[in-house]
Parts: C-alpha cells; sequence; structure tokens
C-alpha cells in the first residue's frame, strides 16, 4: 500500500508553491508509506525536477530545505510502503519516462499479470524497464500506448485513449497519479474501485475564476491544503487536466464491480478521511458495534459481568474499542501508551523488526491492569506477533484475565492488490481453530468479528446509493479479479527464497506492489514455467556474480537528476 498525489496550479508563474503543497501533503498520507517517498514537479519549457529517496518525507526533503530545489506549477508525489522487496532507493517513486513527452507516474496497488507486461514490453514493445517495479511497467505499458499515436503532440482524447489501451493490458488494483511535461497531470483508478482515489479543487489565489486542482489517496491531504468540491474517481474513471485548464474525466474502462478494499477502513486509512463517500470514523464505530453484539453472544452475559475495563491497541482500533466499551456498559481505559516516534509495526519488512518494535511502540499503564479482567480490543490478527506481545505486557502489568477481541475476521489468504501482509503459512490463523489462536497469543479467550458484520459496518456507513460490498479476498479467497494460474505458489515461493538466503548482502527475488520488485533477479537464475508464470530458482554464486546480483541499497534511478542525491 503506498499514497500517491497530483496536483496543477492555476498559475504557470508559481515557482515552487507546487512542490511545496506536494511536500506538506505528503505528512498527511506518510501514514500509508513510510520507506521512501518522491516529488516530481514540471517548470517552465517543460522542464522536469525530482527529488525522491528512502526514508520518510521530513529526511528525503532535509525538513523542507530540498522543496526550494523544485520549481514548478505542477506535479506528482508519492509514499512507498515497505513490503518483501529490495529497498533501493531505485524503487522510490514518481518513476520518469522521456519518451514520448516526457511522462512520471505514481503508483498505489498492485500488477498481478507482471510477468506477462514484462515480456509484452520487451518482446513487442521494445521498451527497456530499469527497475523490478510493476509501477515501472504500468509507466512503460501506457507510455508505449501514447507512442503508438505516432503524435508530435497529443490531446487529451489521445491520452484517454491511451489508457483504456492500457487497462486491457494491466490486471490487478491501482490508484495512479502522472503528469506529462508541459501538458498536464492525470489519474485514473482500477475498473473494481479497489484503491482509493479522489479529487479536489481550490480558486486560484492569483487568477481570478480559475481553479487549482489536487488529487490524493485520501481526503485528508485535500482538505487541510485547503482544496473543496472533492469526489472519488470511479471505478475505471480517469481524469486530465491540462495546463491552464479545467478537469476533463472520461470512464477508460467499463466498470467492473464497486468494491473498495476493505482493509482501508479496517486498517490502514486515517479516521478523519472520507473514502468512497464512507467516513472512516463511521465503519469503525458500526465495527465496535458488530464486535460488542460478537462479544456478548461469544462470552455470554456472565463472562461480560466478569471484565473489568475494555482497553484499546492504540490508534486503529480505539474507535471502535470506545463503542464496544458504550455498548457493553464496561469502563474504557487508554491503558496502553503509544510511543509516536515508532512506525507502524504492521509495515515494518521482517518478522523480527516487528516483534522488537512492538514494545518499542506501546508500554502498559500498570495500575490499569493489576487485578483485572481485561478486555484487549484491535483492529486486527495477522501473524499474530503483535498479539502475543501485547497479552504478554498485560500479563506482566499484572491482569488476571485476558480477553482478546478482534474487529477483522481472520486472515487466512494473501492479500493480493498491494498491501503484503504475509502468506497464509505466516497468518496465525492458517489452519487454526479459535481456540488454537487464543493458545497461541497468550489469551484466555479470543473474539473475532464476522465478515458479514464487518461488511454491514462499512455499508452502513456509506449514503443510500452508495458502496455496499467491498474487496475481502483476504478473509475468504474469493476476489474481484481472476488470477493467473500459479500466481499464489509464484508469492509462496519467491517469499521463501528470501527467508532462506543465508547472506544478507544478497538481496533475493521478491514481489511486492507499488515500486518494489516484481520479478527482478538479485542472483545467479535458471528459468522454470508453471501454470503460464516464469519461475526464477536461484543458485548464488558471489563469486562469478555481476554488478546486477548485487545492487547498492541506494542504487540511482537513471531517469533524471535526482536532487536528493545531492551532497549539501
Amino acid at each position: 500500500m503506498c499514497g500517491v498525489v497530483g496536483l496543477l496550479l492555476a498559475d504557470t508563474e508559481s515557482h515552487n508553491e507546487a512542490a511545496y503543497l506536494l511536500f506538506e501533503s505528503l505528512f498527511y498520507l506518510q501514514h500509508r508509506g513510510q520507506q521512501a517517498c518522491g516529488i516530481a514537479t514540471c517548470g517552465g519549457k517543460g522542464r522536469v525536477y525530482q527529488c525522491k529517496g528512502n526514508g520518510m518525507a521530513a529526511k528525503v526533503f532535509q525538513e523542507g530545505a530540498r522543496v526550494t530545489d523544485l520549481p514548478g506549477y505542477m506535479g506528482v508525489g508519492h509514499l512507498r510502503y515497505p513490503t518483501a522487496g529490495t529497498s533501493s532507493s531505485a524503487e522510490s517513486q514518481p518513476f520518469y519516462c522521456n519518451s514520448p513527452y516526457g511522462i512520471c507516474l505514481a503508483h498505489n496497488g498492485n500488477l498481478i499479470n507482471a510477468t506477462e507486461l514484462r515480456r509484452y514490453l520487451d518482446e513487442d514493445a521494445h521498451r527497456h524497464v530499469n527497475t523490478d517495479s510493476d509501477s515501472e511497467l504500468m509507466l512503460n505499458i501506457f507510455a508505449n500506448a501514447l507512442n503508438e499515436t505516432g503524435k508530435a503532440r497529443v490531446n487529451v482524447e489521445d491520452i484517454f485513449r491511451s489508457l483504456t489501451q492500457t487497462y486491457q493490458k494491466c490486471q490487478g488494483a491501482w490508484a495512479a497519479t502522472g503528469m506529462i511535461a508541459g501538458f498536464g497531470i492525470l489519474a485514473f483508478r482500477d475498473a473494481h474501485g479497489i484503491r482509493p482515489l479522489l479529487i479536489g479543487s481550490r480558486p486560484s489565489a492569483t487568477i481570478e475564476g480559475a481553479k487549482d486542482y489536487m488529487i490524493a489517496s485520501e481526503s485528508i491531504a485535500l482538505r487541510q491544503l485547503g482544496f473543496k468540491d472533492f469526489r472519488d474517481l470511479l471505478p475505471g474513471e480517469a481524469v486530465f487536466i491540462r495546463k491552464g485548464g479545467r478537469a476533463e474525466f472520461k470512464q477508460v474502462a467499463e466498470r467492473k464491480s464497486f468494491t473498495p478494499d476493505i482493509f482501508e477502513y479496517v486498517y490502514f486509512s486515517r479516521p478523519d478521511s472520507v473514502l468512497d463517500s464512507i467516513p472512516v470514523h463511521k465503519s469503525r464505530q458500526n465495527m465496535g458495534v458488530k464486535l460488542a453484539d460478537k462479544i456478548r453472544e461469544t462470552i455470554g452475559e456472565e463472562g461480560l459481568r466478569g471484565i473489568d475495563v475494555v482497553i484499546p491497541v492504540p490508534e486503529t482500533s480505539n474507535t471502535a474499542a470506545a463503542v464496544v466499551s458504550e455498548r457493553l456498559k464496561i469502563p474504557l481505559s487508554n491503558a496502553f501508551v503509544k510511543n509516536r516516534y515508532v512506525f507502524r509495526t504492521f509495515i515494518l519488512p521482517g518478522q523480527k523488526l516487528r516483534q522488537k518494535s512492538v514494545r518499542r511502540k506501546l508500554s502498559a499503564i500498570e495500575s490499569e491492569f493489576k487485578g483485572r479482567t481485561v478486555l484487549l480490543v484491535d483492529d486486527s490478527i495477522v501473524r499474530g506477533t503483535t498479539s502475543r506481545e501485547i497479552v504478554s505486557m498485560a500479563r506482566e502489568a499484572g491482569a488476571v484475565k485476558v480477553y482478546f477481541a478482534s474487529c477483522a475476521p481472520p486472515l487466512v489468504y494473501p492479500h493480493i492488490y498491494g498491501i503484503d501482509l504475509a502468506s497464509p503459512q505466516e497468518m496465525i490463523a492458517h489452519e487454526k481453530t479459535r481456540e488454537d489462536i487464543a493458545q497461541l497469543i497468550g489469551a484466555d479467550d479470543l473474539i473475532y468479528q464476522d465478515l458479514d458484520a464487518l461488511k454491514q459496518a462499512c455499508a452502513e456507513a456509506a449514503p443510500k446509493d452508495g458502496v455496499k460490498e467491498f474487496e475481502v479476498g483476504v478473509f475468504c479467497g474469493k476476489y474481484q479479479t481472476a488470477v493467473p494460474e500459479g500466481y499464489f505458489e509464484h508469492l509462496d515461493a519467491i517469499r521463501g527464497q528470501k527467508r532462506l538466503s543465508s547472506d544478507d548482502s544478497i538481496l533475493k527475488e521478491s514481489i511486492t506492489a507499488s515500486s518494489g520488485p516484481v520479478n527482478g533477479v538479485r542472483a545467479k537464475t535458471s528459468f522454470e514455467s508453471e501454470g503460464g508464470l516464469t519461475h526464477r530458482t536461484h543458485s548464488p554464486s558471489p563469486s562469478s556474480a555481476h554488478d546486477e546480483d548485487f545492487p547498492p541499497q541506494n542504487r540511482e534511478d537513471i531517469s533524471i537528476h535526482n536532487i536528493a542525491s545531492e551532497n549539501n
């Protein structure tokens, strides 16, 4: 999962206000990605400038000092979420392609037919792809479609037609913002509406009657920067805003469904955002109502009478826990204190790093636990790492009995649309009963939300004519898109190769979404075909390896000059 932004100011004489606004927007979306970020802008004569690299926004842009080096009146921004792949800064976004016309792209999601796309770009389109990112694949598919117009200058309809061709070739989920040098910005969303994307506008501060436009993954970025009248891009819809013009919308692909990823509401999005007309805060309140009823059904009135306090696991579960407390008439206590200077443990790469980070992230107020029966409420349980540590901390603080409740159902299937949760074998609920999981995390009892109740909680927060169904494949194995034969085995094999690596300096082949590898080579490989997908089996040979087998962590993108790499 990542965050994307796009911006076009009506005043083309703006020096670097676009970069400042894009930089500010990254802070409102920082929760969507903490591994890398970047901004690309376009100034006079269509020249493109970029600053991107590993790290959070404040670090990459040197607390804003680098923003002055990004002139221009329009641009795109990106935040990368750490997944199973390389952390090379070459994978940071936006990506740039000089031919045709100078195109930048920032992409959130995952292409599940990446192997097929790479083969097409190589054998048919004859386009070089310099990284292992599925995002760069999408950029080149779009660029190739534009190139086939054969024009020296394209118009808006050419843009939309090329996007239609892009949708015909790409499979998966995406929300993307892009920029065509000297022409304008664009944004587009997958045909199922799985990944979120909104557009808003505001009056220009310098040109009467004109409008500035911003596009972002979440409404909070638009609202905080003064953009209003925002609306969601619909499934299969695209928008293009040319320099000095107005937003032009087009259905570039037939809508196949309107099924946002429900994990956005469970965990990923900020509670002060509104996605697809569903307030995230309201959806989590509804989750609390449904979860409270499930808790009562599971442990009964007698069990409820024995609970002294409801304690949320901060921060995503705070809203639901407050409603659980109110509905069950049990006192609420914010007895876990969150260290605000620690990353979200869910999106940290590596099991050991996640485990160590839990106690760095949370500490218990002992007086709220000592001698009490506690009901802990969390948004979800993935691997069980965090849950196990939290239950242990509750007992160390003196809790005599620990109930654990999850706002989400058991996660037992891979997430294939841009969130690298875990392989099924790594998920604690895989082939286990509720009682088994409770024992593994050390809880006296465990209560899961039902899937139907979770869907109802989100649907009931939507307008009457709004979203009613959601992408929930991670819970039930039924995905919105067709999944290529052998894809899950491909994912498992690659994850397994990475775990079995005996040399940390060798970055094994891996698959990630939105700026990570999709089928890159990190060691000597041989090829096997299974289910229409190409598998690469590794035979590491350091003594005979080429430079590309051992890429430096901060390998640079070759596209355009990156001011983040300057030594100042």
